[in-house]
């Protein structure tokens, strides 16, 4: 099946278990879905490839909410609150051949350093997976998506895209390449998936608030786990674990991060959670996610030959 991206299939700044879904598939089934990404602000004049979808989506106004445009949401047949949805991210492909890096007044990881808003664009070459930077630099791309999620839990309400939480969302995680697996609770009836913000490249702390921001294609298999207690989002590359942590307090992130690391080891081996905090004392790594969606984020990876 294959989503395309519109004022019909999207949705702006929100996330809401009460949407209806555009789509919906079997546990198992593979799905792609196009995203589009940006304010009007952002638009380049001429000169770019601009997705007249997104146009479309600008044509019918702001967002009730500030945030993100997602496509979505896709419901799983027979999901249902309990379950965990397994999000296999099997390829990410550049939609356009431009992003945008904007910095603002008070906001990003140094609110008060920057006194006026910087606009750049940055051309996309898909063949050489290379952005050119206003100096020149040629920088390599490793697209992936900064939203992805399920419904919130239905008393939450209509929530904003931008903080990441227990239902994933604004995960801002640059190891969510093609090739990783994604394992998000589900909270409502169909889990009701959504993705959006597109990335083509982004270092840990995405410090200036934005990424390289861009339209992406991704296709995914999404299914249905009843044999697994995750009850927070976890990841899995070929090589990894991925525990996560989500707060505005980075020491809490940490905290959040390494618990769940410590119970997911101690669970795949069988060792005390002393032995487990050990092993992550000794081989696992804490890294910073990001440090500007107001709650932030810390991920922790070990490496799977350690198990």
């Amino acid at each position: 099946m294959k989503i395309d991206a519109g004022p019909d299939t999207c949705h702006w700044g929100f996330f809401d278990a009460t949407l209806a879904p555009i789509a919906t598939v079997a546990s198992g089934d593979e799905i792609t879905i196009d995203s589009v990404s940006g304010s009007p602000e952002v638009v380049p004049k001429e000169g770019f490839h601009v997705p007249p979808e997104l146009l479309a989506i600008h044509a019918g106004g702001p967002p009730k909410l500030p945030g993100h445009i997602l496509t979505g949401p896709v419901a799983v047949q027979g999901a249902k609150p309990g379950d965990v949805l397994q999000v296999d991210i099997l390829d990410v492909k550049l939609r356009q051949d431009w992003g945008y890096n904007v910095i603002r007044p008070l906001s990003g990881t140094l609110p008060h350093d920057f006194d006026a808003t910087h606009l750049n664009i940055l051309p996309l070459d898909a063949d050489k997976g290379e952005a050119t930077m206003p100096w020149g630099l040629k920088l390599p791309l490793a697209p992936f998506f900064g939203v992805m999620g399920v419904a919130p839990p239905p008393a939450w309400g209509r929530i904003s895209t931008i903080e990441p939480r227990a239902h994933g969302g604004n995960l801002d995680n640059k190891e969510l390449v093609a090739g990783t697996t994604l394992y998000l609770p589900v909270h409502t009836q169909g889990a009701l998936f959504s993705v959006g913000d597109g990335h083509g490249a982004q270092g840990d702390g995405e410090v200036c608030v934005t990424a390289i921001e861009t339209a992406l294609q991704g296709r995914f298999r999404l299914t249905l786990r009843r044999d697994m207690d995750v009850t927070y989002p976890e990841a899995e590359t070929s090589t990894h674990l991925i525990t996560m942590g989500m707060h505005p307090d980075l020491d809490v992130c940490v905290e959040i991060a390494l618990r769940r690391m410590i119970t997911l080891v101690a669970a795949k081996t069988g060792i005390t959670r002393a032995q487990a905090y050990m092993l992550c004392s000794l081989a696992a790594d804490l890294r910073i996610t990001q440090t500007v969606n107001r709650e932030k984020g810390v991920h922790m990876m070990l490496a799977k030959t350690l198990l």
